[in-house]
């Protein structure tokens, strides 16, 4: 087990974002997990990552306590995420970007190491082309690729992906999926958010479901999508379990 959540509660004044959530991954593993908006799946993510710390409850990582370190040693300890909402460094070229990233990972990079890494990552995700544009000047689908280039520069050994499908077309969903099962191949874990169902069903492992801050449903795919709680709380559809399996938006 590469990374254990138990019994985590946050609280933003009245409403509570997450209710005694549990879950564990297996390194290697994609494991994906979806729910309504407001369901508290980027709050998890950010429990996760160090951004909140928790009223209740444990994140251990590699057999450790992580539980309320900044994000910054959560990085360096080798957990990576990338953003739903994209925020590159504008003004800063692609190549530049993803060295950041890379200085400030898992292997304490010093800039000219950290510049040969961000080469590699940039043509592992298929943006060696663009590695002198400024972030800027990107198009959403290419905003992503770098979203997840600066993640993986870090060398993590999870990934955290918080809707990088969102805003592409059908052929970009599929070299964003395919882009994914090659970040695992090469050794790294990864836990997905997404909203494209048939996507995260059809790539993860396991799904998790959450729905108003509470994991209502936990299991493989087709057990996840049969399951009469998450159809009534987030499908909506007794047919959308069949339409999920087919791929089918």
């Amino acid at each position: 087990m590469i990374l254990d959540v138990q019994n985590i509660s946050k609280r933003f004044g009245g409403l509570l974002a997450l209710n005694r959530v549990s879950l564990s991954v297996q390194e290697g593993e994609i494991l994906g997990i979806i729910g309504p908006n407001g369901a508290g799946k980027t709050t998890l993510f950010n429990v996760i990552n160090g951004v909140y710390p928790p009223q209740n409850g444990q994140v251990t990582f590699r057999g450790e306590n992580i539980t309320g370190l900044p994000p910054f040693a959560i990085a360096q300890r080798g957990i990576a995420r990338t953003h739903q909402i994209v925020r590159p460094l504008s003004e800063l070229s692609v190549k530049e970007n993803v060295t950041v990233g890379a200085c400030f990972g898992r292997e304490h990079l010093a800039l000219g190491a950290a510049a040969r890494v961000a080469d590699e990552v940039l043509e592992f995700v298929g943006m060696a082309d663009k590695r002198d544009m400024l972030a800027s000047k990107l198009n959403v689908a290419q905003k992503k690729r770098l979203e997840m280039a600066r993640a993986l520069a870090s060398r993590p050994l999870l990934i955290l992906l918080d809707e990088v499908l969102a805003g592409l077309n059908p052929h970009e969903v599929t070299d964003v999926l395919g882009l994914i099962r090659k970040i695992r191949e090469q050794g790294v874990t990864v836990i997905i958010i997404e909203h494209l169902m048939h996507a995260v069903m059809n790539l993860s492992d396991r799904v998790v479901v959450l729905d108003y801050g509470a994991k209502i449903a936990e299991g493989t795919p087709q057990v996840v999508s049969n399951d009469p709680k998450v159809i009534e709380a987030y499908l909506g559809d007794p047919k959308a379990a069949e339409r999920l399996l087919e791929g089918s938006t």
